[in-house]
């Protein structure tokens, strides 16, 4: 696990949020409705005309884009949560659930655990870094 990707956690599940607000409320209003222009021979000659209507092909694509995007976003979140959870020290695993799903600021943590907000940095950046040696070997 990286920093980086413990820093975008509570971004995704923001996201996640965003997504499923834009699934519950598709179609909603006019976002949806869409002209073409057809040409109409009644008369012997082309005369456009305007066609207005529900476009379905276009919520099918946003509908599957967005819950693609969706699923993605919440698998990612899911491996945060749960490398968070397999970590074996209880302070630390603590430290980075306040931190990182929480959301959290450093000094917000360090009052809440008794340490200085160098201590809870330093106890992140040793952690990651211990987890990095073991993922070479």
């Amino acid at each position: 696990m990286t920093r980086e990707k413990l820093e975008e956690y509570k971004s995704k599940k923001d996201e996640i949020h965003e997504l499923q607000q834009k699934l519950q409320h598709l179609g909603e209003g006019d976002s949806l409705i869409g002209n073409d222009v057809i040409l109409d021979y009644q008369t012997g000659y082309p005369r456009p005309q305007s066609i207005v209507g529900y476009d379905y092909l276009k919520e099918q694509h946003l509908k599957n884009k967005w819950q693609h995007n969706l699923d993605k976003l919440t698998v990612e979140c899911i491996e945060v949560e749960l490398w968070i959870e397999e970590i074996p020290d209880s302070l630390t695993r603590r430290i980075f659930r306040m931190r990182y799903i929480d959301g959290k600021s450093q000094e917000e943590v360090g009052k809440a655990v008794h340490m200085s907000q160098s201590n809870v940095s330093r106890k992140i950046e040793n952690y990651i870094n211990l987890h990095k040696m073991h993922k070479k070997v």
